[in-house]
């Protein structure tokens, strides 16, 4: 993997774009932006398509590490390590997310989190938790759960000078109706999971602005016939994006297919809330403070409970397409377009269009990446004269 590989100024394949079925042509790029976008033979000869797919750069807005890296680690190395790591997999945008700890040893993990956002490595970060149901807290140190407070959050968000871009909580907790409006109004995300509202709980915080339901069904009281808790409600609310880890583990193909369905390409994000384990093999690690081991590529803690994912977002991709039998453009929507937009960034990335950065995917007829370009420059794969399908 390299970041000084030569860019390319014409890319070929099968290119997904908002528009609909996906198409055989070209997209010419400049100064790192996507120029121009035809049918057919390019300028000066036709690429050889030779079955790749083109697919905008996949955007991950809840994920923890990979490589062996750890994005709460403080270490700016780990964090170049996750970085890589997942965009040797497509994904050209992420948030770091940030796991409970105490007020001083989170003010500390955001501020070690500046450079690299500043920098362009990471988008924003993400704080799941310390807001957290201490019932439904997963890998989560209960003893530094707390209700939000005004101050605490903003200290937390003044630390982040900018760069905090969603926060998750629990709505039943005290005060944290008073958070969710103080999150909107300070333009952060504010995300319900971790939570065992019942659904007259969960309402008042959608009404006071929250708009994203962290990895629905996991860490969440489960959905009831008579009770339709944070899942039935979120996933009822137009106003509500929907997280999904589609490792295949964390949910069934069958409940991932029916939540796509229902919610829809405008409302369904794929995420991978990775661990520092991804593309780092089985063994013992860390989620924070909690020990965990990680065994088939399922990371558990010692009570059992899984412990965020060893998925990447190229995997996510074809567990939709294959395993949930979504479309690939349905499939593209959700690891990269809706996320983009769900960031604010639709301007620049998240979809194959003139004037956007040219963040592509080359994947080839198994959706496995090929090629990843970050603003017109290759990341990850090689693009040399031999492959006639990239010039």
């Amino acid at each position: 993997m390299s970041n000084e590989a030569t860019a390319p100024s014409l890319i070929g394949g099968r290119i997904v774009t908002d528009e609909g079925a996906p198409r055989d042509g070209w997209i010419r790029i400049e100064r790192g932006r996507i120029a121009e976008i035809g049918e057919g033979p390019a300028p000066g000869g036709a690429p050889d398509l030779d079955g790749s797919w083109i697919v905008p750069g996949f955007v991950d807005i809840h994920c923890h590490g990979g490589g062996g890296g750890s994005l709460t680690s403080r270490d700016q190395y780990q964090i170049s390590r996750a970085v890589a790591a997942h965009r040797a997999h497509g994904t050209t945008t992420m948030l770091a997310s940030l796991v409970t700890a105490s007020t001083p040893r989170l003010r500390e993990q955001i501020e070690s989190l500046l450079e690299p956002v500043a920098a362009g490595q990471l988008a924003g970060i993400h704080l799941e938790g310390p807001f957290l149901s201490a019932v439904r807290c997963g890998a989560h140190d209960t003893d530094m759960l707390r209700p939000p407070d005004p101050e605490t959050v903003t200290e937390l968000l003044e630390a982040g000078r900018g760069a905090v871009r969603m926060v998750t909580l629990a709505p039943e907790l005290d005060g944290a109706v008073e958070a969710v409006k103080q999150l909107s109004e300070a333009g952060v995300i504010a995300a319900v999971g971790h939570t065992d509202a019942v659904a007259e709980q969960v309402r008042p915080a959608v009404e006071a602005g929250a708009t994203v339901a962290t990895h629905l069904f996991n860490g969440m009281r489960p959905l009831h016939h008579r009770e339709p808790g944070p899942v039935g409600t979120l996933l009822d609310d137009e106003r509500i994006t929907v997280e999904l880890i589609c490792d295949m583990v964390h949910l069934h193909p069958t409940v991932a297919r029916l939540v796509a369905r229902h919610a829809g390409p405008s409302r369904t994000v794929a995420v991978t809330d990775a661990i520092s384990a991804t593309e780092a093999g089985d063994g013992h690690y860390e989620l924070g403070s909690l020990p965990l081991t990680v065994t088939n590529g399922e990371p558990r803690l010692a009570d059992g409970s899984l412990a965020g994912s060893t998925l990447t977002m190229d995997t996510a991709l074809r567990n939709l397409v294959e395993r949930c039998g979504l479309s690939l453009p349905e499939a593209v929507a959700a690891c990269a377009t809706k996320p983009a937009e769900l960031l604010g960034l639709s301007h620049r990335i998240g979809s194959i269009r003139p004037g956007l950065e040219a963040d592509l995917v080359v994947l080839d007829e198994g959706l496995r990446p090929r090629h990843v370009l970050k603003g017109g420059s290759v990341v990850s794969g090689s693009l040399a004269g031999s492959d006639s399908a990239v010039r």
